[in-house]
C-alpha cells in the first residue's frame, strides 16, 4: 500500500503519523504539484527522478555516489532504528521525527523548499526531511551523476547564504507567521456501524489523501462492539490561489478518507497485514462558499476488496469529518462578485461503428476551457468514458460521479444530492429539440453510446465572471472537444510506440461541439442543458465560430500521453503539466532527438520542408477523416453547464413594482370621512330621534297609548306620568345611557361647530361656553323632535339603472353596428357608475385600440393599472400600448413584471418572447417561447384530467340504465360542455401523460376522434393560438400578426382551419375583404363543419352587402348544435335580413331566440317590428312603446309624444321617417305640426 508520500506541506496529529514535507522546488517556495503515486507494490513511494531535484533522498545518493551524507547535510540514515545525532543549535526537536518513533519506518531529508509543515518549524531550504519504507533504497532506479548532485547541492548553498550551509538551523517561526499560512485542517472524528461492512473487523486505521497525495495515517483505533472507532485524527494542507491545491482544485477535488482495517499477525509475520475496508468522499466546496468550518457525516462506502455482500441495506456506515481553516478561503468581494461554474458531461450518443469494444483499450475524452482566475484558462477534462452497447436507456435520475481514479468503492464516485434529472427535449437548450428530433434522439439513446455522467466543478473569481460574460457576448458559441487515445501498456520495461514521445500521439477522432452559451447572458438564466451535435475538428471553422486558435486536446496531448491502462485521470492544475517521464520514456527521447539533430545537419532544407509538409497533410486528413465520422453517424453530445448565480442577475420582483409605481403612481387612497359641522349636527339629530323613540316606547310600556277618541288628559295626571316615567328611566340607569349616548354627538358639535379643542383660560369663558351650547343643543332638539314627530319622510323615486352586463352588451352592439359615438357614450357610463372597476376601464381601453387611439388606450390601461399594480392583465396590456408607442423599456419592465407575478400565465410567456423577438433578442425569445410551452401542456394535463373523471363519472352513471336522452340533464359533477368535447382515445390523466404523449410519433399526435356531437375536431391548442384569442379581443392587430406568423410556422402539417380563422378577423377589422374571403375559403376547406367559420363568412357577405349569401351562411351556422362564438350578432343580423325580405316570421322568432340567450333593446325592437308586419297588434305595443310606430287605437297623445322624443333624439332611419309620415298624413294625428 505504498504511495506517494510527498507533494504538499502535511502534518498529522493524535497517535502515529507520517510526518510528510512538500516537495516543491522553486526558489521562492512555490508550489511545484504532487507527482504521481508509484501505487501499491511497487516499493519506493517517491516519484522518479525530476530535473528540479527536489525529491531526491540523500540516502540514495550517499547509496550510489561517493558523496559523504555529512556534506549533503544528513543527519540520518534511513534504515529503521538508527539513532539520530542530537538536533542543533536553534533547531526545534519536533521539526524531525524521531528514526525509532513507531510507524515512522524511516526518515531522510530532501532538497525542497523552505516552508516547514503547519505547525513545525521548517528545516533549511535545501533538504527537507523524507518519510519513506526501508525499501525506498532498494527499489529507486534513478542513477543521477556525482557532479549533477554537487552542482545541485551548491546552488542551494548559495541560495541559502552562509547560515544554511554552516548548522542548517531553521529560521524562527513565530505564532502570528503560521497563523497566516493558508491552511486547510481536516478532523476525522469517529466511525459509526463498521460491524455493518465486516462483522469481525477489530483495529482500524483511517487514511486521509487529496489531490493524490497521501496527508497522513492514523493511530489504530480498536471497534468497539457496536462498530465505532474513535480516532480523533487531524491532518492538513497548504492551499494557494496559483499552484497545487488551489481553488480549482478545491472546488472539483474531493478529500478521500479509506478506513483500511490491520488483520492480526501470523506466526513468522514481520509485519502487520492491511486491508482497505471502505471509503468515504469528502467535499470541500464550503469552503470556498464562504465557510470557515463545517462538519459532516460523510457516507462509508464498501470497498470492492472487502465482502461487500455482507453489508447489511440499512446500514448506516459513515465518518463524522469536521474542516476548519483559520481564515475563510474567498474574500467577501471573491464571494459576493465571484460564481461557482459546473459542467457535467452526461454521454455521447449516435457514435461512429468504429467505436467497438474489442481491441486495444481506448480512452474516450473530452474537454473544454474556462476562465478560472483572471485571463488564465483551466482545462475541465473528462476522461475514461464507458463505452456501452445496445441495451437500455440510461435510468433517470441517475447520480453525477467525480472525477476519482483508482478508487477502491465504486459507491463513493457518486456525488451526494447531485443527480442527472433529464427532461423533455423541448425544454433544452441544445439542438435536436425540435418535434421532428424526437424520434431520432428516442432511439440514439438505446443504441451504441459513450457515458461519462461526470460533474467538474470550477470557482470563477470576478475577473474570470467578467471575461466570460465578454466572450459570450462576443462569440456565442463555445468549442467542447472530444477524442478517443489508446491507452498505453503499464508494463514495466517495456516501451510501446504510443510511449516514444509525446509529438508522436496522434489524437483519433478528434471532434467538436458548438455549445450555445448565449441563454446565459439572459436575465435570470443560471443553467442551460441540451443536445449539442459533434463536427470534425477543423481550426480555420472552429477560429470563426468561436475565435479560438488552439486546440485544448492538442495542447495537453504530451500530457495525455503519459496515460496508462488503469491509471487515473490528471488534474488541471500544475501536477498535470510537470508529471514524470519514465526512464524509457527519457531515453527514447534522447535518441529521438539525437536521431532529429542528425537529420538536420544531412539533409536539404527543401527535403525537410517537404517532407514536414507531407506528413502535416497526412496527419490532417486521417484526421479530418476520423471526424467526418461523426457527422455521418450524427453524433451528439448531451451536457450540462450550470452557474450557481445568473452572469445577468434578474430583476426582483420588488423592483419591478417599483418601477411600475415610477412610471403609474397608484390612485390615491380614498380620504378619510372628516366629520363637518353639518354632519355633526347631523349626528346629534338622529340620536336625539333615536333617544326619543326609546322614551317614547318607554311611555307607550308605562301607561299605553292613549287614542284619539279618549279625549285630552289634564295637567295634573300628565305630571304624574312625567314623575313615573323619569323615577323608572333613573331606577333602571337608561337615563344614563341615554346621557352617555347623547355624549359623543355633543363633543364632535364642540369641536366641528364650536372649534373648541383646548382648555378655557378663566372660569367666566368656560360659564359663557356652556350657557350657549345649551340654548343650541336645546333648539336642534326641538327641531329633530318636530321633524320625527310631525314630518314623514318621503321615499326616494325609483331610478332606473342599468346593470354591467347589459351596458356592455348596448357598447358591443354599437361598435360591430359600427356605431362608435354610441359604443363610447355606453363604455364611459359604465365607468361612471364605478370607477373602481378594472375591467370597464380594460374595456374602454380595448375599445380605443379598435378605432386606433393609442394614447387614450394607454391612459385607460395606466388606470386600470393604477388601481391595482399586480393586475396581470393590465400589465400585458400597459406592454402592448408601449410598443406600439415605440417606449420599448416601459415594455419591458411591464412584460416582465407579469411573468414575475403569474409565473403560470401562458399567454404572459408568450407576449414576453415576442417582444423580445421584436427587439431581435432570438435567445431570450425561444426562452419565454419554452417557459410558455411548459405551462400550457401542465394546463392540458390538469384539464384532461378534470376530463376524465368527468367521463369516468359519465360510465358510471350509465352502468345497468339505458343512455341518456336529449332531455335528460347530465349527472352532477361532470362539467359543461364534457358532453360535446370528449377527450381524445387512449389519453392519460396525469401530468406523465404529457411526456408520454411528446414521445409519441407525430403521425399519432395528430390524429384525432372527431365529436360525436358537433362532428368536427378541434386542433390542439398552442400557445401562440391562446395570445391571438386574447390579442383579438383587446384589438392589439400588431401582436396579432405576429403571433400567427410564429403559429404558422410552428404547424407541421400546415396552417389549421383556428389560424385561417384568426387571420380573416384581423382583415375583417381592417376591411380587407378580398383577403379575408381567401381565407374563410381555406378555413372552410379544412373543416367544413365549423360554425365560427360560417359566421365569420356571414358577417363578412353582410359588410359586403350580399345578402343572400349572408343569409345561407347564417342560416347554416344556426343549424349546427354547437352555437358559433357571436351569436348574438348573428341573431340581429339574419333577423334585419329576413325583415328586408319581408319574411317577418321568421324574422319574429330569429328575435325572440335573440332575446332568450341575450335580450337587448335591438332583439326586442326586432320583435317589435317583426309582429307590427304580420298585424299582431297585441304584442307590438310593450314592444314599441318607445317608438312612434302606433298612430292609431285612440292614443294620440302617446303617438305624438313618441314622436317628439325620436325626433329630439335624432331618429335617421329614413324608410322608417317616411312611413311614419304617411301614417300621420292619412290618419290626420301624430305630428304637432299638422
Amino acid at each position: 500500500m505504498a504511495t506517494a508520500r510527498a507533494g504538499n506541506r502535511m502534518q498529522s496529529s493524535r497517535g502515529v503519523g507520517h510526518t510528510l514535507t512538500p516537495s516543491l522546488g522553486g526558489r521562492d517556495g512555490s508550489v511545484a504539484g504532487p507527482p504521481s503515486p508509484q501505487g501499491p507494490g511497487k516499493g519506493c513511494p517517491h516519484p522518479r527522478w525530476r530535473r528540479d531535484w527536489h525529491t531526491l533522498p540523500c540516502a540514495k545518493i550517499s547509496r550510489r555516489l561517493p558523496i559523504s551524507r555529512d556534506k549533503l547535510g544528513c543527519r540520518g540514515y534511513g534504515k529503521p532504528g538508527a539513532v539520530l545525532p542530537a538536533p542543533a543549535a536553534g533547531e526545534d526537536p519536533g521539526s524531525r521525527p524521531a528514526a525509532s518513533e513507531p510507524g515512522s519506518r524511516g526518515s531522510r531529508w530532501f532538497f525542497g523548499c523552505s516552508s516547514a509543515p503547519p505547525g513545525l518549524p521548517p528545516a533549511p531550504r535545501a533538504l527537507r526531511w523524507c518519510s519513506s519504507s526501508s525499501s525506498c533504497r532498494s527499489s529507486c532506479d534513478t542513477q543521477p551523476s556525482r557532479s549533477h548532485v554537487l552542482a545541485v547541492f551548491d546552488s542551494c548553498r548559495a541560495m541559502e547564504g552562509p547560515s544554511a550551509t554552516k548548522e542548517f538551523c531553521p529560521p524562527d517561526t513565530s505564532e502570528s507567521q503560521l497563523s497566516l499560512r493558508n491552511v486547510v485542517q481536516i478532523t476525522v472524528v469517529k466511525a459509526q456501524d463498521l460491524k455493518s461492512i465486516k462483522s469481525d473487523t477489530s483495529i482500524t486505521l483511517v487514511r486521509v489523501e487529496y489531490n493524490g497525495v497521501i496527508l497522513g495515517d492514523s493511530s489504530k483505533a480498536d471497534v468497539s462492539p457496536n462498530g465505532m472507532a474513535n480516532y480523533n485524527f487531524t491532518t492538513s494542507f497548504e492551499y494557494s490561489t496559483d499552484g497545487p491545491n488551489s481553488w480549482v482544485d478545491i472546488a472539483q477535488k474531493p478529500a478521500l478518507l479509506t478506513v483500511i482495517e490491520v488483520l492480526q499477525k501470523e506466526k513468522k509475520q514481520k509485519e502487520e497485514k492491511t486491508m482497505p475496508l471502505g471509503q468515504a468522499v469528502l467535499d470541500l466546496l464550503p469552503l470556498l462558499q464562504g465557510q470557515c468550518s463545517f462538519t459532516v457525516l460523510a457516507p462509508l462506502y464498501a470497498a470492492s476488496t472487502s465482502p461487500s455482500e455482507s453489508l447489511h441495506p440499512e446500514a448506516k456506515c459513515a465518518l463524522e469529518v469536521s474542516v476548519c481553516t483559520k481564515k475563510p478561503l474567498l474574500s467577501s468581494s471573491q464571494l459576493s462578485d465571484g460564481n461557482f461554474l459546473s459542467v457535467t458531461l452526461e454521454a455521447a450518443y449516435s457514435v461512429p461503428e468504429a467505436f467497438v469494444p474489442t481491441g486495444p483499450s481506448q480512452n474516450y475524452m473530452a474537454c473544454l476551457q474556462i476562465p478560472a482566475l483572471g485571463k488564465k484558462e483551466v482545462p475541465l477534462l473528462f476522461m475514461n468514458g464507458i463505452l456501452k452497447l445496445d441495451g437500455e436507456k440510461e435510468p433517470l435520475p441517475r447520480p453525477k460521479k467525480w472525477s476519482l481514479a483508482n478508487i477502491m468503492a465504486p459507491g463513493a464516485l457518486n456525488i451526494p444530492n447531485s443527480f442527472i434529472l433529464g427532461g423533455p427535449y423541448e425544454d433544452e437548450d441544445g439542438e435536436l429539440n425540435k418535434t421532428k428530433d424526437r424520434e431520432f434522439r428516442i432511439q440514439a439513446e438505446s443504441m451504441k453510446r459513450i457515458v461519462w455522467d461526470k460533474e467538474r466543478r470550477c470557482y470563477l473569481d470576478p475577473a474570470a465572471v467578467l471575461i466570460l460574460k465578454n466572450r459570450i457576448a462576443e462569440c456565442q458559441y463555445w468549442p467542447v472537444e472530444v477524442c478517443r487515445m489508446p491507452v498505453t501498456s503499464s508494463s514495466k520495461g517495456k516501451t510501446s510506440k504510443a510511449d516514444k514521445g509525446d509529438e508522436d500521439r496522434q489524437i483519433f477522432f478528434h471532434g467538436v461541439a458548438y455549445v450555445n452559451m448565449m441563454p446565459l447572458l439572459c436575465p435570470g438564466v443560471k443553467r442551460i442543458r441540451g443536445a449539442f451535435r459533434v463536427f470534425p475538428y477543423q481550426d480555420s471553422e472552429v477560429l470563426e465560430k468561436t475565435k479560438r486558435q488552439q486546440s485544448v486536446l492538442r495542447d495537453l496531448r504530451p500530457q495525455m500521453g503519459l496515460i496508462k491502462e488503469g491509471s487515473g485521470t490528471p488534474g488541471t492544475n500544475s501536477s498535470l503539466s510537470r508529471a514524470v517521464p519514465s526512464k524509457a520514456q527519457r531515453e527514447d527521447k534522447e535518441k529521438m532527438s539525437r536521431e532529429q539533430e542528425f537529420n538536420r545537419r544531412t539533409s536539404n532544407t527543401t527535403k525537410i520542408q517537404l517532407s514536414g509538409v507531407a506528413e502535416e497533410a497526412a496527419s490532417v486528413t486521417s484526421v479530418s477523416l476520423d471526424g467526418k465520422q461523426y457527422v455521418e453517424a450524427g453524433t451528439f453530445l448531451v451536457m450540462e453547464i450550470k452557474l450557481d448565480k445568473a452572469l445577468v442577475p434578474k430583476r426582483l420582483q420588488e423592483e419591478l413594482t417599483r418601477r411600475v409605481k415610477e412610471m403609474i403612481p397608484p390612485r390615491p387612497p380614498l380620504p378619510p370621512r372628516t366629520g363637518g359641522a353639518k354632519k355633526a349636527v347631523e349626528d346629534y339629530h338622529n340620536h336625539v330621534a333615536s333617544i326619543a323613540v326609546a322614551i317614547l316606547s318607554e311611555y307607550h310600556e308605562l301607561f299605553g297609548k292613549q287614542l284619539p277618541d279618549q279625549g285630552a288628559t289634564d295637567h295634573q295626571t300628565l305630571e304624574e306620568q312625567r314623575r313615573q316615567l323619569n323615577f323608572e328611566l333613573n331606577s333602571s340607569g337608561k337615563y344614563f345611557a341615554f346621557k352617555e349616548q347623547l355624549k359623543y354627538a355633543v363633543v364632535k358639535i364642540v369641536r366641528e361647530k364650536y372649534l373648541k379643542t383646548t382648555a378655557f383660560e378663566t372660569q367666566e369663558q368656560f360659564q359663557a361656553f356652556l350657557s350657549e351650547l345649551y340654548v343650541y343643543l336645546v333648539d336642534q332638539m326641538h327641531i329633530a323632535l318636530n321633524q320625527l314627530l310631525y314630518e314623514e319622510a318621503a321615499s326616494p323615486a325609483p331610478r332606473i339603472r342599468m346593470t354591467d352586463e347589459q351596458l356592455w352588451l348596448f357598447a358591443r352592439e354599437a361598435e360591430v353596428n359600427k356605431d362608435y359615438k354610441l359604443a363610447s357614450l355606453y363604455h364611459q357610463q359604465r365607468i361612471a357608475q364605478d370607477q373602481h372597476n378594472i375591467q370597464y376601464w380594460l374595456d374602454y381601453g380595448a375599445f380605443c385600440l379598435l378605432l386606433e387611439d393609442t394614447f387614450k388606450a394607454q391612459e385607460c390601461f395606466r388606470e386600470a393599472l393604477s388601481l391595482d399594480p399586480h393586475h396581470v392583465r393590465s400589465l400585458l396590456l400597459c406592454g402592448i400600448v408601449a410598443v406600439m408607442l415605440q417606449h420599448y423599456e416601459e415594455a419591458e419592465i411591464f412584460f416582465e413584471d407579469a411573468c414575475c407575478l403569474e409565473p403560470s400565465n401562458v399567454i404572459a410567456w408568450t407576449l414576453s418572447g415576442l417582444f423580445c423577438e421584436l427587439q431581435n433578442n432570438n435567445i431570450q425569445a425561444e426562452m419565454a417561447f419554452r417557459e410558455a410551452k411548459k405551462k400550457l401542456q401542465v394546463q392540458q394535463a390538469r384539464e384532461r384530467s378534470i376530463s376524465g373523471q368527468g367521463k369516468k363519472q359519465i360510465s358510471a352513471t350509465s352502468v345497468g340504465s339505458s343512455s341518456l336522452g336529449p332531455e335528460q340533464p347530465l349527472p352532477e359533477g361532470v362539467p359543461d360542455g364534457s358532453a360535446k368535447e370528449l377527450p381524445e382515445a387512449g389519453e392519460e390523466l396525469t401530468l406523465a401523460s404529457v411526456a408520454q404523449e411528446e414521445e409519441a410519433p407525430a403521425s399519432e399526435a395528430a390524429t384525432e376522434e372527431p365529436s360525436p356531437v358537433s362532428g368536427h375536431s378541434k386542433p390542439p391548442c398552442t400557445i401562440f393560438m391562446k395570445a391571438v384569442e386574447f390579442l383579438t379581443e383587446v384589438n392589439a392587430i400588431q401582436f396579432v400578426r405576429m403571433a400567427l406568423a410564429h403559429e404558422l410556422l410552428s404547424q407541421q402539417g400546415g396552417p389549421s382551419s383556428a389560424y385561417y380563422l384568426a387571420l380573416a378577423r384581423t382583415c375583417l377589422l381592417k376591411e380587407e375583404f378580398s383577403k379575408c374571403e381567401e381565407c374563410l375559403c381555406e378555413a372552410i376547406r379544412i373543416d367544413f363543419l365549423n360554425p365560427d367559420v360560417w359566421a365569420q363568412k356571414g358577417h363578412l357577405c353582410y359588410l359586403r352587402r350580399d345578402l343572400q349569401e349572408a343569409k345561407e351562411c347564417y342560416e347554416r351556422t344556426v343549424s349546427f348544435v354547437e352555437d358559433a362564438a357571436d351569436m348574438h350578432f348573428v341573431y340581429l343580423r339574419l333577423g334585419s335580413i329576413y325583415l328586408e325580405d319581408k319574411e317577418y316570421g321568421k324574422a319574429k322568432q330569429i328575435y325572440l331566440q335573440a332575446c332568450k340567450s341575450s335580450a337587448s333593446c335591438l332583439t326586442w325592437l326586432g320583435v317589435g317590428i317583426a309582429c307590427y308586419r304580420v298585424s299582431a297588434q297585441q304584442a307590438p305595443r310593450p314592444s314599441l312603446k318607445n317608438t312612434a310606430c302606433i298612430p292609431g287605437g285612440g292614443r294620440q297623445l302617446e303617438a305624438e309624444q313618441c314622436y317628439k322624443y325620436a325626433s329630439k333624439l335624432g331618429l335617421d332611419d329614413s324608410a322608417l321617417l317616411q312611413e311614419l309620415h304617411a301614417a300621420q298624413q292619412r290618419l290626420g294625428f301624430g305630428d304637432p305640426s299638422l
